[in-house]
């Protein structure tokens, strides 16, 4: 039997406005607070990702740079655009490709994917104050953490048990 592993799903931080292009929007310097927040949460509670899947764009890979200042992982990073353009199935089938051997798995994304896939991957038996939190929505740098048992290749919906939810700025 495969160990549980940890699934972190977390939305990027606080994002400008406006851009050339949606994808080219960079993080406030509130967003950038946020996230090195964030990755001081997971670091203060041992929570350090193998390997972390981050959307292609600017805001989401400068909220993973941020955490992983203030968390020091050294996490192998993938970073894919049909994170950006894609949805929670997208999402799930890259998340499948994730190395065997990586045990704490983070994944940078946008909403509604994140809170999509938030909801797709639980089992039904989540934490009740987590389940709380995360019904309230999921604004920015927020994170949810599931337990999932069993490879990532085998990865599906209700394939893991909501554990905790840090809720982001408002």
């Amino acid at each position: 039997m495969t160990a549980r592993r940890r699934l972190v799903l977390v939305r990027h931080a606080k994002a400008e406005p406006f851009a050339v292009t949606d994808h080219d929007r960079d993080l406030t310097d509130h967003g950038r607070s946020e996230a090195h927040a964030a990755g001081s949460y997971l670091q203060e509670r041992s929570v350090l990702p193998d390997h972390a899947v981050v959307s292609s764009a600017v805001r989401t890979r400068s909220t993973w740079e941020a955490m992983e200042q203030a968390m020091g992982s050294g996490a192998q990073v993938s970073y894919d655009a049909a994170c950006y353009s894609g949805g929670a199935e997208v999402v799930l089938e890259l998340l499948r490709y994730v190395p065997e051997e990586a045990r704490v798995v983070l994944f940078v994304g946008h909403q509604p994917t994140v809170g999509h896939l938030a909801h797709l991957l639980d089992d039904g038996g989540a934490d009740h104050e987590a389940l709380h939190l995360m019904l309230q929505g999921f604004p920015t740098s927020s994170m949810a953490f599931f337990e999932v048992e069993g490879p990532w290749e085998s990865l599906g919906s209700d394939a893991g048990r909501l554990v905790d939810f840090r809720r982001g700025d408002a």
